[in-house]
């Protein structure tokens, strides 16, 4: 027998060695990034100009300065006290300027889409334009803001616009434009010529927010090692960047079937980075892990952060998912994909309203949403499983099947978590 034990460890041992060799993601490529240092909530220029706002102030400059400075600390730490502060700057300023309120109200309408205030993005956008100056500017934030609200005609003729194939704007907006029709090997050909518009440029927020966008799209067309290789770039520039950290702990949880590094990673991330939906990652790979424990202390402090009413709306998707799947609260559920439809009524949200229906017992209520605003409209894999969910609970094996079908080719955007799922379709 002990011949047979150390042949059996040997095999093991050499599986093992061989399964980390064919890893994409390799500690030592990023390992000097994931050390846990405070991400800058200050800065002179910040201090600068904050010091000359006083309660009355007019100091139209300063509010727009430091409005500026609180949009890259929420985007350093996460945390949506700096994107209320900014909101606020930036309220004052379109009330109180006299010149330039087109560039102040698109300033505005951008806070309030990171926010998911879309239609109140719409309104100052709306606004900005009519004011006229910087009609680019303007057609470019209306493009945007249609394609959140659904809106994807008007959206279509606002691109075509600012068409102008030497611009990074449009190229980005035309590369979205085509991720939305599902033309994917198109949407990274443009993305390509975007990253290089912003390497020729020299300018590191539009590189790194070109080598992320890249990165994502990479994953989804299987292309990992180029996803891989395009956040590291990314971190090169911005070693702090916590988005890129996520996508490499995605590569080695969903691609190398390393849970463990993945969420050594992300351990590292919310350390100094507070965006809830990172727990709610975490919580997935516990739950891949079979570790409860931890599984239930993610989930514990995403609904902690939630808690905070300056998010608003920004995490209902998240939590009809949840409500739906952890608590079971079937009602609140559907109230708040209603709400959902009514605030952005977009082919996701349509999706989480019939999956609630379908919860709810409403399998005939939830196949009609899927046909009239989520079958042909929407290529998302997620979104495409809950449409195989509700045919399959009407017996329609036809479309189970065809979904199916794409679905398990996108096995690494769904997550292991979602293979048995997918199979017993």
């Amino acid at each position: 027998m002990k011949p047979i034990i150390y042949i059996f460890s040997i095999l093991l041992l050499f599986s093992c060695s061989t399964k980390d060799e064919n890893n994409i993601a390799k500690k030592e490529d990023y390992d000097k990034y994931l050390a846990s240092t405070d991400s800058e909530t200050t800065s002179k220029y910040f201090e600068l100009w904050n010091s000359k706002i006083k309660p009355d102030s007019i100091q139209l400059l300063s509010f727009g300065n430091v409005a500026g400075e609180y949009t890259r600390f929420f985007k350093n730490t996460g945390d949506i006290h700096y994107l209320k502060k900014a909101e606020q700057a930036l309220t004052k300023a379109v009330a109180i300027a006299n010149i330039g309120k087109e560039g102040y109200r698109r300033a505005l309408a951008r806070n309030y889409i990171s926010q998911h205030r879309f239609r109140e993005a719409l309104v100052l956008a709306e606004e900005a334009s009519e004011l006229g100056g910087g009609s680019m500017d303007s057609h470019s934030l209306l493009f945007d803001v249609h394609m959140e609200l659904g809106n994807y005609n008007v959206a279509e003729q606002y691109l075509d616009s600012i068409k102008n194939m030497s611009n990074f704007g449009y190229l980005i907006r035309l590369s979205k434009w085509n991720d939305y029709k599902g033309d994917l090997d198109t949407t990274i050909k443009f993305m390509e010529k975007a990253k290089e518009k912003a390497e020729s440029s020299k300018n590191k927020a539009l590189m790194v927010w070109s080598f992320t966008n890249l990165a994502d799209y990479y994953g989804h067309a299987g292309r990992i090692t180029d996803s891989y290789n395009h956040y590291l770039r990314a971190l090169e520039l911005d070693p702090k960047n916590a988005y890129a950290k996520k996508g490499i702990a995605w590569i080695a949880f969903s691609n190398d079937d390393n849970p463990e590094e993945a969420m050594r990673i992300l351990d590292s991330v919310t350390k100094q980075y507070n965006a809830p939906d990172y727990y709610l990652l975490k919580a997935e790979i516990a739950d891949y892990l079979n570790d409860d424990y931890k599984r239930s202390e993610n989930l514990d402090r995403y609904f902690l952060a939630i808690e905070n009413p300056d998010y608003g709306d920004m995490y209902n998707a998240y939590n009809v998912g949840l409500y739906l799947e952890e608590t079971k609260q079937f009602d609140k559920a559907l109230q708040l994909a209603e709400k959902e439809v009514e605030n952005r009524p977009t082919a996701e949200s349509y999706s989480w309203l019939a999956y609630s229906h379908l919860k709810m017992g409403n399998k005939q209520k939830a196949q009609e949403i899927v046909k009239d605003h989520v079958d042909g409209k929407t290529f998302e894999p997620a979104l495409l499983f809950h449409a195989a969910e509700v045919y399959k609970a009407n017996g329609n094996s036809e479309k189970v099947a065809a979904l199916k079908g794409e679905l398990i080719g996108a096995i690494y955007e769904l997550g292991p978590n979602m293979k048995k799922q997918i199979q017993d379709l």
